[in-house]
């Protein structure tokens, strides 16, 4: 499929399958209720486990998350690439974006040229890896379509060539905390 109808489909608060440089995402509109619960019954995903967002630059992260000291030098030697950042949020964010208990947000800039493409147009994403709750990610739009089928209105064509989730780093305290290993070592 084409990013136009990724677009229209993201617009008309739909649930999106997309390539990432880690593993192939399915991603929503953040500011959708209706569209983040959809993402989070496609994937048997509890509610109280937070979905990370999908940037275009680390100018678009810093608009909605604090990327300062450690969470910048990591982002500038990382972004765009395989590493969350969680943050502090520097706007309010709706009850169903990040994890309001702690008041954080995970952040990412994906090193893939068509999900940078379509980043810039629609803005952040909420992307989760397409597979159900605790199955192995997929790695292509096939592979997605063959979990979700029409379930998902559009499957943004490509391969994720990574092959691991993303590493997550918690920089809201005094120390960066790993929170889950990927690809970059911290």
């Amino acid at each position: 499929m084409s990013l136009a109808e990724a677009v229209e489909a993201i617009r008309a608060r739909q649930v999106i399958g997309l390539p990432t440089d880690t593993v192939y995402g399915i991603g929503a509109d953040p500011i959708s209720e209706e569209a983040i619960h959809r993402l989070y019954e496609l994937k048997g995903r509890p509610e109280n486990k937070a979905v990370g967002l999908l940037v275009a630059s680390v100018e678009q992260a810093g608009s909605i998350g604090r990327i300062e000291g450690v969470a910048a030098r990591l982002a500038s030697a990382h972004w765009p690439g395989a590493l969350t950042l969680v943050v502090t949020p520097r706007v309010i964010l709706a009850d169903w974006v990040g994890d309001g208990q702690r008041r954080t947000v995970g952040l990412r800039v994906p090193d893939h040229p068509v999900t940078l493409e379509l980043l810039e147009v629609v803005g952040p994403l909420a992307v989760t890896s397409a597979n159900l709750a605790g199955m192995p990610e997929s790695m292509t739009d096939a592979e997605a379509h063959a979990i979700f089928g029409d379930r998902v209105q559009v499957y943004v064509g490509g391969r994720s060539p990574g092959g691991q989730a993303s590493t997550v780093v918690d920089v809201t305290g005094s120390e960066p905390v790993v929170l889950r290993q990927g690809p970059v070592s911290i």
